[in-house]
This record gives structure tokens, sequence and C-alpha cells, in this order.
């Protein structure tokens, strides 16, 4: 969706070396880079990019919320970060952790919160049990952040 929108200098990285062959089977990147968020640095410089996705990652045993600074490290300034996680019973701790470190950096002034919207039907439930209201399936959240620009020194 984003390549048919225009956007067509893609940058991936992935932990694991399967998905990265999958990535490149679509002949959509530029660069695909292996790198385990949250114990690595991202294969990027500082202020490197102008939006920063992280979709279907931040949840239970997968991609720590303290993986936070380092995407901002790589946005440029005034650019956006579009992260998600789920909103199933069994990922709901994780969530409230998540929304915390969040809430953390944008009182910090690091980031604007642009959009915080639920999705009802994110994906399909592997169980009952996660399934929101019997539907079978399980809701998700998508957040939009823009990086504060870094405020001009005072003189004197």
């Amino acid at each position: 969706q984003l390549h048919r929108r225009g956007f067509r200098c893609l940058h991936g990285v992935d932990g694991s070396e399967g998905m990265l062959e999958r990535a490149r089977s679509t002949g959509l990147y530029q660069e695909l880079r292996r790198c385990v968020l949250g114990r690595e640095p991202l294969p990027a410089p500082a202020e490197h990019y102008d939006a920063v996705t992280l979709v279907g990652a931040l949840g239970e045993g997968q991609v720590p919320s303290t993986v936070l600074p380092e995407l901002l490290r790589v946005t440029k300034p005034g650019g956006f970060l579009c992260l998600t996680t789920r909103s199933n019973p069994s990922n709901l701790r994780y969530k409230a952790e998540l929304e915390e470190a969040l809430g953390r950096l944008e009182r910090s002034g690091a980031w604007q919160k642009l959009l915080a919207q639920e999705v009802e039907h994110w994906e399909r439930a592997t169980s009952e049990e996660e399934s929101t209201q019997g539907t079978g399936y399980i809701s998700g959240v998508v957040y939009i952040y823009q990086k504060c620009p870094v405020p001009p020194l005072e003189e004197g």
C-alpha cells in the first residue's frame, strides 16, 4: 500500500532472515537489514528517516517497548512514527506498559501524539479466549506520533 501511494524509498529490518528473504522477494525495498529490535541499535544514522513504522511487532514476547527511543533516534525532527499493538487479553499488560512509555516520551517533549485509534477487527483471533466479544477477531490500536523539532539554542 505504501508503494502504491508513492513511497518508493523503503528500508526494512527484521530479526528473522526468513522474513527478510520474503521481503526481498517483493522487490519493494531498497535496503533490508537484520536487526533484533530492542536488543541492537537500528542500522541507520540519527535523524535519517522521514517516517518510521513498526507494525505487528509491539506485543507480548516480541519487541519490548524500550525500543521507542531508538525509533525516535532514527526519525528526522518533524518526522512521523506509526506504531501498532494488539488489544487482545494476552497483550493487555504489554499494551499498558507501551502506553505508559508512549506517554512519558510525549510528556518529555520528544514527540506529539497525532492519533491513537482502536481498530475493532485488527486480525483473526487464534482462540475464542482472544476473540473480541466472540467476533473471531482481536482488536488493535494504531498510534501516530510526530517527532518534535529540536528547539533552537537560546543565545546569551
